[in-house]
């Protein structure tokens, strides 16, 4: 893991540790660790949208992501405010020479919320339980798994690869050893994804969990999903209330590392952006997310704490080549060259946003300098459609409503200037607006209904795998891109190179052959999302990757 590159970019995010906090909470009468700061009453947080559920691997969104993250934790995770890793259920690890078997000496004493045992039975019952799902359904919902893992036991949902996975040992009580088929890049940051968390296995197995239904386009999951998360981490689940849009977690007294100064966490679902903004301004949430990139120096003029995290993202436009006219790349090309990135940078993007030439940052290992860039040439466009025959097209045009996201703060102002920009060229647009969770996430993702769509990712660790093997590393439903075995072939060979110096160089030729060769999709931008708190908040320290915990954060 290349994280020494990322420390220049998150210094400023490392060095500013808010204190959020909410006036008018109540004082709770308890003393805690809290090296001086108050302890004790509520924190609201204000989130941008429904999560999906609270089983960590059948998730892969923030919105999701936010609330597991205080719940649940990982054998390794970030530090606070960077990219680099540290000990968490783990508090060292090692692998052999071939980089296939990865010992964890995990951290005695540690109970999940339920009181049973975190131990090395526990770790494996976790891993075997991800390796062994069965139904199409379940796996088609586990993105991050398959990502890092490519696939199961037994691969019943479409376009799995080998399993990377093979097996887990107990050795003893604090020490599981983890044997994997091959090398792979993505470790040891993988073992940081949220999505990969610990769970309690009598909880999973009391509350059913593995159970996914599929009905038509929608997926039910289960009791422990819903109703009954059960992790290790320093808050514990206390209710989702749909009709209110509130999700609620107490504070775990028992939690094995710096325990939680709020009694109580909150996170309230607001969808619109001004009204998360007009919420914070009269004090019944104390912080927000994505904040409109026009109102941040308002909020900070109006006393606000408002911190820029580093661009440590990519939003872009996706193909879905199951369109035969998508499938001819002078096609793609010709929209790429349509569409004035830059101006969408000045008009739409936050301050400091950039326009994107790759999928991933410029602090990541492989990215190469020299790669085939797409200026704005309407005139370039118009010609290669013509060059591919391609007349009187029209494109259905996917865009998410009711969210908000790093990558993305204002989608349909985003999807309105791109399709302007393809309609400047002669391709007709229709748009087709879809709520993000149980919508837009699944007709793209999963039924690929889509001719275009914009979708985007913040990273999850300082990996050329975790941006471009997630997007292009196989055959994916929201690419139709399953002819595209060559790219594929690449990107794995790429994540298998162990010498540095060889990966570096690999990675760099993939990113020259997916600008050059086979543009499954169009970057857009990076853009530095910011956090919003109240300025008697204390404690929280903002992420490159929205990683924020909550355990920390001080209110009154």
């Amino acid at each position: 893991m290349q994280a020494s590159r990322l420390k220049a970019a998150v210094a400023l995010a490392a060095a500013a540790a808010l204190a959020v906090g909410a006036s008018g909470c109540a004082k709770s009468e308890r003393d805690g660790d809290s090296g001086g700061a108050k302890t004790g009453g509520t924190f609201v947080f204000a989130g941008a949208g429904d999560p999906k559920n609270f089983d960590p691997i059948f998730n892969d969104d923030g919105e999701s992501f936010r609330p597991i993250r205080q719940m649940y934790d990982t054998l390794v995770q970030n530090k606070p405010g960077t990219a680099d890793l540290q000990g968490a259920l783990a508090e060292s690890w090692e692998h052999d020479a071939d980089g296939k078997v990865w010992t964890f000496h995990l951290r005695k004493g540690v109970k999940f919320h339920d009181g049973t045992d975190f131990n090395a039975a526990a770790v494996c019952f976790n891993f075997d339980r991800w390796y062994n799902m069965k139904g199409a359904g379940a796996q088609s919902q586990m993105i991050y798994y398959s990502d890092v893992f490519g696939g199961f036991a037994k691969n019943e949902a479409p376009d799995l690869g080998k399993p990377v996975y093979n097996k887990c040992e107990a050795k003893d009580d604090a020490t599981a050893v983890v044997t994997m088929n091959q090398y792979k890049g993505a470790f040891p940051g993988a073992f940081a994804l949220t999505a990969l968390s610990m769970a309690s296995p009598e909880a999973l197995k009391k509350y059913d969990a593995d159970t996914v239904k599929q009905n038509g386009d929608s997926f039910e999951y289960s009791a422990f999903a819903n109703e009954h998360p059960v992790g290790t981490g320093p808050f514990k689940f206390a209710g989702w209330d749909k009709a209110k849009g509130e999700i609620t977690l107490e504070r775990n007294p028992d939690y094995w590392g710096e325990k939680a100064k709020v009694d109580k966490l909150v996170i309230k679902i607001i969808k619109d952006e001004n009204t998360r903004k007009q919420e914070l301004k009269a004090g019944t949430v104390q912080g927000i997310d994505f904040p409109a990139p026009a109102d941040r120096k308002s909020l900070a003029a109006d006393g606000f704490q408002v911190l820029d995290r580093p661009a440590f993202n990519i939003l872009y436009m996706g193909f879905n080549q199951k369109n035969p006219k998508l499938k001819d790349l002078r096609v793609r090309q010709a929209i790429a060259y349509a569409l004035n990135r830059q101006q969408l940078v000045q008009t739409k993007g936050p301050g400091g946003t950039k326009v994107a030439d790759e999928f991933m940052p410029d602090t990541v290992l492989g990215y190469a300098q020299d790669v085939q860039k797409y200026e704005y040439n309407p005139d370039k466009a118009k010609q290669l459609l013509k060059e591919a025959g391609v007349t009187n097209l029209t494109l259905n045009f996917y865009y998410p409503t009711d969210v908000s996201r790093p990558y993305m703060p204002n989608p349909q102002e985003i999807f309105t200037v791109l399709a302007n920009d393809l309609q400047a060229v002669g391709i007709k647009v229709n748009g087709v607006a879809r709520p993000w969770n149980g919508g837009y996430k699944d007709d793209v993702q999963q039924f690929g209904k889509q001719d275009l769509h914009i979708l985007g990712w913040t990273g999850d660790y300082n990996d050329p795998g975790n941006f471009v093997g997630t997007f292009f590393g196989r055959s994916k439903v929201e690419f139709g891109d399953a002819a595209m075995t060559d790219m594929f072939d690449a990107i794995s060979k790429a994540d298998g190179t162990v010498d540095e110096a060889g990966k570096k160089a690999a990675w760099e030729q993939v990113n020259r052959d997916i600008a050059a060769k086979w543009l499954p999709a169009v970057p857009i931008w990076h853009a530095p999302p910011a956090i919003v708190v109240t300025k008697d908040v204390k404690g929280l320290v903002a992420s490159p990757l929205t990683d924020e915990r909550f355990n920390t954060v001080s209110v009154g």
